[in-house]
């Protein structure tokens, strides 16, 4: 029995320190106020979001700019600051950018989104297009952003925690999947457009705390993660009309112990290919097909908080195969994991004196 467990060991550690010798770390940049989501500009520079409500240019050699200006005022508290922030998909030539955060005051907070011009050091033209459903809580409000095929804007929300049966109202904007076009105006082809079934923002429900959204545009794959209670995280894919779920269905439980469901399943709400029990505390999520790591390509990249690495699903057909730890050797909470448009793994590390990490091959 020793002699197994020894070879056990010893061929995990081969592995391990034969999957470090494919790639090594980088760190480009430092001293973030607890830098949330990162996205790429077309000078090698990068944009980062902060939860400390700031958004700030990275030079591509490392540099950390002075914040941008003229930026939206944020509720900073708890889980709410600044979240997601991506580019309009021809930025090359209208220079807008998508941000969202937690917008409001303690007694009535909400999900928001802005779009804007980023000219220079500052934004202008600073126009809100998405509020969420307002709550009285700092926490569990989405705000992952992702454009589609079509050039619609997804945007998720959270429940609020107090609030969770909202996520089953589809006439509420807690605990659900939004699509917008990107002047606010609503896809005539949404689940619930013309307003009899449920809010025509909606196009997915049923959702707890989501933190990762990830699109493969070559299958017009939607894939999210969220996070459950004390257990039962949950990567989804989404479509149209779909309910996730959440309370009425959960792999994990109340923090007191107590089971939010006696269901794991029903008729009707679709199931997660991925769960996890107890909890990772997934961050941010990437859906990699760059050429630096090819046996990685078609593969989700997903942060975990909890054990301070990073998890790569091995998906074939649809489903998920394997999975396996990466970067653990970094030691620190990852916030947000992204494919850069050069092919590199970008991760920052969710801390007052945040890091922007480089994976590249060795």
């Amino acid at each position: 029995m020793r002699t197994k467990i020894f070879l056990y060991l010893l061929l995990s550690f081969h592995s391990a320190i034969g999957l470090a010798n494919t790639y090594q770390l980088e760190t480009v940049a430092e001293g973030l106020r607890f830098p949330w989501c990162i996205t790429f500009l077309p000078d090698g520079d990068y944009l980062v979001s902060m939860r400390s409500g700031e958004l700030r240019r990275v030079t591509a050699e490392g540099e950390v700019g002075a914040p941008i200006a003229n930026t939206p005022e944020s509720y900073v508290a708890s889980q709410g600051g600044y979240f997601d922030v991506v580019l309009d998909p021809d930025f090359q030539n209208n220079q807008t950018i998508y941000l969202a955060f937690a917008y409001g005051a303690p007694d009535s907070n909400a999900t928001r989104v802005v779009k804007a011009k980023l000219m220079g050091n500052q934004l202008e033209e600073v126009t809100p297009i998405f509020t969420a459903t307002y709550k009285n809580t700092p926490v569990h409000y989405g705000g992952k952003l992702a454009f589609l095929n079509d050039g619609t804007l997804l945007i998720t929300t959270g429940d609020g925690f107090d609030y969770r049966e909202a996520a089953q109202d589809r006439f509420s904007l807690l605990g659900k999947v939004a699509r917008i076009h990107t002047d606010g105006t609503i896809p005539a082809d949404n689940p619930y457009a013309d307003s009899k079934e449920g809010d025509p923002q909606v196009y997915a429900y049923g959702i707890r705390n989501p933190q990762g959204l990830a699109y493969d545009a070559a299958s017009n794959t939607i894939y999210m993660h969220e996070h459950g209670p004390q257990g039962g995280d949950e990567v989804n894919v989404i479509t149209a009309g779909s309910n996730y779920g959440w309370p009425v269905t959960s792999y994990g439980i109340n923090y007191s112990g107590a089971k939010v469901t006696p269901f794991t399943s029903l008729p009707d709400i679709v199931e997660p290919i991925k769960y996890w029990t107890p909890s990772i505390a997934p961050s941010g999520m990437a859906f990699y097909t760059g050429d630096a790591f090819p046996d990685w390509q078609g593969d989700l990249l997903i942060g975990a908080l909890v054990d301070q690495e990073v998890r790569r699903l091995d998906l074939e057909n649809g489903k998920v195969v394997a999975e396996e730890t990466l970067f653990n050797e970094i030691g620190e909470r990852i916030r947000d994991v992204r494919a850069g448009p050069d092919g590199m793994i970008y991760l920052l590390t969710d801390s007052d004196k945040g890091k922007v990490i480089r994976i590249i091959p060795k």
